[in-house]
């Protein structure tokens, strides 16, 4: 087993050795360090204390380094260097402040929220690269709590201790259905009324799903589903193909084809998703995240 060290000996204290030996002067270490003198001069005999030796000595009122004194902060500056890297490479082996940001999103916020966020984040970090990970709001949720993605914008989760979240806007749900078909003529469209015919749903796990589940809890009936699809973008060609009827988020209306109609749902339902940026709370003070944040508020206050 190696020799212990004494607690004595410790970084701040290699630092005021190294502040000391480079300025010549103990007011002038303190400076470089933002502590008093007194700090510095404590420090240094302190070092002389756990190591056991004479460091430094004394010509009038003159601190002079000893030759021990030269060789412990050569020892000083590769340690603290070291110590220096650890911390950085332990803090991007946790996606702490790393050079990449992997950020998690649905599908539908490809369209447009995505974009924005990652130019935004280009102007506060220009040297930071962004990776997409895209997938359900349960498959984010996982994927944040396990450490495989930084952040991500979803359908805001529920509250909870570990999870910081950040609301960035509500989108109105509408009932989307072909454009020949009858229902695009209405003004708005009440689901009890559609209990004969065929939907389409994303599958488990998606926010839009959740809330197509609610809707039907609402309207009192079991809707005959006849196709699961894992992408939104799968689901707005199926409506447009004549496959079945279902629910979207207002935010995919400017890229679907022509073929679909978003029709309001009638008051008695009132849904809505509320999007957002979450992440894990132990990491609020990455710089990363405070620049990823920071664009998200940005983005609140932007008219949609």
């Amino acid at each position: 087993m190696p020799e212990r060290i004494s607690e004595d000996i410790t970084f701040r204290k290699l630092e005021a050795l190294l502040a000391f030996m480079e300025t010549g002067n103990l007011a002038k270490a303190a400076e470089a360090l933002d502590v008093s003198t007194v700090s510095v001069h404590r420090a240094l005999h302190s070092l002389e204390e756990g190591l056991r030796c004479t460091l430094f000595r004394h010509e009038g009122r003159n601190l002079l380094p000893t030759e021990a004194a030269h060789v412990l902060a050569d020892v000083a500056r590769d340690v603290l260097k070291t110590m220096a890297d650890g911390v950085r490479v332990t803090r991007e082996a946790a996606g702490y402040s790393a050079d990449q940001l992997k950020i998690g999103s649905l599908y539908s916020l490809t369209v447009r929220t995505v974009p924005q966020v990652v130019i935004g984040i280009k102007m506060r970090r220009p040297d930071l690269q962004t990776e997409l990970v895209l997938g359900s709001n349960a498959d984010l949720l996982d994927k944040l709590r396990q450490g495989t993605i930084d952040a991500t914008l979803m359908g805001m989760p529920e509250p909870t201790p570990e999870i910081e979240s950040i609301p960035m806007f509500e989108d109105d749900i509408f009932f989307a259905a072909p454009a020949d078909s009858h229902y695009a003529r209405m003004d708005a469209v009440d689901l009890r009324q559609c209990r004969d015919e065929p939907f389409v749903s994303l599958g488990d796990g998606f926010v839009t799903s959740s809330g197509f589940a609610e809707a039907f809890r609402i309207a009192d009936f079991h809707p005959n589903v006849v196709m699961k699809v894992g992408d939104i973008f799968s689901l707005m060609n199926l409506v447009g193909g004549g496959i079945g009827y279902t629910l979207l988020p207002g935010r995919v209306r400017d890229v679907v084809a022509r073929n679909v109609a978003f029709v309001p749902l009638t008051a008695d339902y009132g849904m809505k998703q509320t999007i957002g940026l979450s992440f894990l709370r132990r990491r609020e003070r990455d710089p990363n995240l405070l620049a990823l944040a920071a664009v998200c508020r940005m983005m609140t206050r932007e008219p949609r």
